[in-house]
C-alpha cells in the first residue's frame, strides 16, 4: 500500500511516499480501505517534533482522521460489516491506503454524507462537541466566543453552537474570514485587535461571555479573563501562539473562572468508543439532514501532502484540508 511517512522531524520537506505492508485484521478490529483523510494542526506538531518530544527514532506514518470502506473484520466483530462506508479517529496512520482500526471506534456513514465530507467531520466536529457541551456545558440561553473562527474546528464550534441556539462570537485576524463564518452561525465576528475583549463583553450587554473555546494561547488569555463573566469557563484546545502565560489568580478566583484543558489525540479507548457513538448517532444525522455541512477548502492528492502542510501552516485555508488516498481519484 501506498502511506506518507514522516523520515525525521523538520519542515514539510520530511513528508515522503513508502510503499509498505498492509495491516492486519484483529479479532476485534476492522481493516478499512481509505478513501480520504483530513489534515489537522496535529499533524503538523507531530511533523515537527512537538509530539514524542524531539527527534524521531523511525518513520511514523500521520493522519488522524479518515473515511473509507470496509473490507475485513475481526472475527469478534458483531456490528460492522465489509463493504460498509466508515470514518473514524486513530492515533495516527491515516495517510495511508488501507488502515486498521478498533472497530467500535468507526461510525457508519448515513446515505446522504459523502466519503469526502466524512473525512472532515470527525476531528472538527467531534473536538467542537466535546469542547462545547461534554467540558464547556454550555447551555440554553448562554453565548460562546470562539478564536480562530476560520480554522476546522472553530466552524465546526460556531455551527453547533448556533444550532444548540446559543449566540456565536468570533474572532479571526482576517476581516474575509469572519464575513464567510456568518453562514455557519457567527453571529459577531471581531478581529483580534486590542479592541476584541471590550467589544464581546458590549456585544453581551455588558454581561460578559459564558464560553470561550480557544485554539492561541498566550496571546489571548489575558483577553479571555477580561471578557468573561463570572463563573465563565476556558476551554484551551491548543497553543498556537504560544503556551506561557501570566496572569493574576485573583482575577480568576473573583469571577469564579475555570480553565479546562483537552486534547483529542491521546484519548483512551474507553473514550474513543464514546467519541464513536457521539459521532454515529448525534453528530452525523444532522449531517444527512443538511442540518450541518462540512466546509472542506482543498482537497489534495496524498503525493501533494506537503504541499497542504504549507497551506495549512500559512494558515491560508477556509475549513478543512483533506487528503485523497486513492490515485485515481480526481
Amino acid at each position: 500500500m501506498r502511506a506518507a511517512v514522516y523520515t525525521g522531524t523538520g519542515g514539510p520537506e520530511v513528508i515522503a511516499l513508502r510503499e509498505l505492508p498492509e495491516p492486519r485484521c484483529g479479532t476485534d478490529d476492522a481493516l478499512v480501505d481509505v478513501a480520504f483523510a483530513g489534515l489537522n494542526r496535529a499533524d503538523i506538531l507531530d511533523r515537527m517534533g512537538v509530539y514524542g518530544g524531539g527527534k524521531r527514532a523511525h518513520e511514523v506514518v500521520p493522519g488522524l482522521e479518515f473515511s473509507g470502506t470496509v473490507r475485513e473484520v475481526g472475527a469478534g466483530v458483531r456490528d460492522l460489516r465489509p463493504g460498509q462506508r466508515v470514518c473514524g479517529l486513530v492515533a495516527g496512520g491515516a495517510h495511508a491506503e488501507v488502515l486498521v482500526a478498533q472497530a467500535q471506534t468507526l461510525a457508519v456513514l448515513p446515505g446522504g454524507v459523502s466519503l469526502e465530507d466524512g473525512a472532515a467531520i470527525p476531528e472538527a466536529f467531534l473536538t467542537a462537541y466535546d469542547a462545547l457541551f461534554t467540558l464547556g456545558a454550555l447551555g440554553i440561553g448562554q453565548n460562546v466566543l470562539v478564536h480562530a473562527a476560520g480554522s476546522s474546528v472553530g466552524l465546526a464550534a460556531i455551527a453547533l453552537a448556533e444550532h444548540a441556539g446559543a449566540f456565536t462570537i468570533g474572532t479571526s485576524r482576517t476581516e474575509n474570514k469572519l464575513e464567510r463564518a456568518r453562514a455557519f452561525g457567527l453571529h459577531l465576528g471581531l478581529l483580534l485587535d486590542e479592541a476584541w475583549p471590550r467589544r464581546a463583553r458590549e456585544a453581551t450587554a455588558g454581561h460578559g461571555v459564558d464560553l470561550v473555546l480557544d485554539f492561541i494561547g498566550e496571546p489571548t488569555f489575558e483577553g479571555n479573563v477580561t471578557a468573561l463573566t463570572s463563573g465563565g469557563r476556558i476551554i484551551q484546545i491548543g497553543t498556537l501562539g504560544g503556551q506561557r502565560v501570566s496572569v493574576s489568580l485573583g482575577s480568576m478566583m473573583v469571577k469564579r473562572l475555570s480553565l479546562i484543558n483537552t486534547v483529542m489525540k491521546t484519548r483512551p479507548l474507553d473514550e474513543k468508543i464514546v467519541l464513536a457513538h457521539v459521532l454515529e448517532r448525534r453528530l452525523l444525522p444532522l449531517f444527512a439532514r443538511g442540518e450541518l455541512r462540512a466546509e472542506i477548502d482543498t482537497v489534495f492528492p496524498l503525493a501533494a501532502l506537503a504541499d497542504a502542510h504549507r497551506e495549512m501552516e500559512a494558515n491560508a485555508n477556509f475549513g478543512k484540508l483533506v487528503i485523497a488516498m486513492q490515485p485515481d481519484w480526481n
